[in-house]
């Protein structure tokens, strides 16, 4: 059988007896005989009640009191009140000051040559 959780008007019996009529000798029978052969399913006030949020088995509740009474809600971040972010320990992301010149850097690296020190010391790099 089939259910149809997501279709209301299949799953109230009452609609789905009705009498077919202005229909071709046969066609009404049928339409009859496959209702029939389909599960009216839930009522929605069932479907409405299976589908209630339940807790993830774990998973603490947001409104209890708070672990820790003495730090303030904006320790570990660069604004408010308590340690920034460098003093909670917490390591920032690094973002490249310039992916060319770090390219260019692993290439020197790995095959040295004149050329490439010469585009490094262009680009601002004294060291080469």
């Amino acid at each position: 059988m089939v259910d149809y959780p997501n279709r209301s008007d299949l799953r109230n019996p009452a609609t789905r007896k009705v009498a077919f009529t202005g229909q071709t000798y046969g066609q009404a029978a049928q339409q009859a005989s496959s209702q029939q052969a389909v599960s009216a399913g839930s009522a929605p006030a069932d479907v409405a009640a299976q589908q209630v949020a339940r807790p993830v088995p774990g998973a603490q509740s947001l409104t209890r009191p708070t672990e820790r009474p003495d730090e303030p809600i904006t320790a570990g971040a660069n604004i408010g009140a308590g340690p920034n972010a460098m003093q909670a320990g917490l390591i920032p992301r690094m973002i490249p000051e310039d992916p060319v010149l770090d390219e260019l850097r692993a290439l020197y690296g790995m095959f040295p040559n004149e050329d490439l020190a010469n585009l490094l010391s262009k680009y601002g790099e004294s060291k080469f």
